[in-house]
């Protein structure tokens, strides 16, 4: 409810845009943003992993990826209706007077700005992210890692700013629950016993439909990484059961600019101490490993395949590389930030790490990656390199 004070500014009058209310939708969303970050973390250091870390990253548990990224992607589709609740409780605040009264509120309404502008920001590229579109010029991947540190600053600043207010709701019950200033400055008898049971019921309905909208979003599209609920999936992007050879495509030979001829005089060269060049038959009469092992992208979607091939360490082996050695994995595409790829030995001397060559009892199709690709445990799948023709150990 909204009135006008001296015909100038808004009054409102809902007693559930108080500090109580803001505080039960906070802590969710405060829940949501910590997962987020934590995966991101994981996500990105996976993906562009520091030279002290390259070495001792991890290829288990093999779907490790697989849960980290699908929570990602799952948590930051949850946050859009908590983010939407918490704007709502709060949004009369743009509206006091006099704007700024002193440096703690001036901490506090800059850090509401870049929190609330960030988090919409990260939202919004998030989203379009699923879909792989990018209507903008500088790499989402870079801008979302930046703005991920941001935005938590700033929810640090904010919080450290609010934390008395904080602290003081946290678990308030009863009748103090109606009694923020702004409701009794609005409605004085708010304080009777019977206004604050009507506001608890108000707030617990408020809450009990955010937890619905919550519930709801993640169901419909959780399913591109949680296999039972796929029958469910709606709105997701990736379909599990959507693609050739039973699993679905990101990026097609086409957009990677890789035709069937190109591969048509392919030779997998091997580059290291012993260097060789293989044929694709010569490739096929190497003794061939199974592994079933998931492919897990950063858009969220995964979904787990069998696959044969060539373990890595055995070429790797046959070159003569140190058992210590990272690869450095070059495919045919023309484009794209991951034509070439660098696994750390925990990758590359991972027994079920393979130069794949068949998926699901197939024959590669070009655009699984053939005639060979890369298929590794726990890694994202933008590192599972296709269209492979050359893997070096670097000096």
């Amino acid at each position: 409810m909204v009135g006008r004070v001296a015909g100038v500014l808004p009054r409102f009058r809902g007693a559930l845009h108080d500090p109580r209310t803001a505080t039960a939708v906070g802590r969710w969303l405060g829940a949501a943003v910590l997962v987020c970050f934590v995966t991101g973390l994981i996500s990105h250091l996976l993906q562009e992993p520091p030279a002290w870390l390259a070495a001792r990253l991890t290829s288990r548990p093999v779907w490790g990826y697989r849960l980290t990224q699908g929570l990602h992607v799952a948590t930051g589709i949850a946050a859009v209706p908590l983010l939407l609740a918490k704007l709502w409780t709060v949004y009369p605040r743009l509206f006091e007077w006099p704007p700024v009264r002193g440096v703690r509120h001036a901490l506090e309404r800059l850090s509401i700005a870049v929190l609330v502008s960030t988090a919409l920001l990260q939202l919004f590229m998030g989203l379009l992210n699923t879909v792989q579109w990018y209507p903008w010029p500088f790499s989402f991947r870079q801008v979302h890692w930046a703005l991920a540190w941001v935005l938590t600053g700033s929810l640090l600043l904010h919080l450290a700013v609010k934390l008395p207010l904080v602290a003081a709701h946290w678990r308030r019950r009863g009748v103090t629950e109606a009694t923020s200033d702004a409701a009794l400055e609005a409605t004085p008898e708010a304080a009777s016993d019977g206004r604050a049971e009507a506001v608890a019921r108000d707030r617990r309905s408020l809450m009990l439909g955010v937890g619905a909208a919550v519930g709801a979003v993640t169901v419909v599209t959780v399913g591109q990484t949680l296999t039972p609920l796929r029958k469910l999936t709606l709105l997701a992007p990736r379909h599990q059961d959507h693609g050739t050879q039973g699993l679905p495509v990101n990026r097609t030979a086409a957009a990677a600019r890789v035709s069937a001829t190109a591969v048509r005089e392919w030779r997998l060269t091997v580059a290291g101490p012993r260097a060789y060049e293989l044929t694709l038959e010569e490739l096929r009469a190497l003794p061939q490993h199974p592994a079933e092992l998931p492919i897990a992208c950063v858009e969220g979607w995964s979904k787990s395949a069998h696959w044969s091939g060539v373990r890595v360490r055995d070429l790797l082996d046959r070159a003569g590389a140190p058992s210590d050695a990272s690869v450095r994995v070059v495919s045919l595409q023309r484009t794209g930030n991951y034509r070439v790829m660098e696994m750390g030995p925990g990758y590359a001397r991972d027994p079920l790490t393979l130069l794949a060559l068949r998926l699901n009892g197939e024959v590669l199709n070009l655009d699984h990656g053939y005639p060979a690709r890369i298929i590794a445990p726990n890694r994202p799948g933008v590192l599972q390199t296709k269209w492979v023709h050359r893997m070096e150990v670097p000096p």
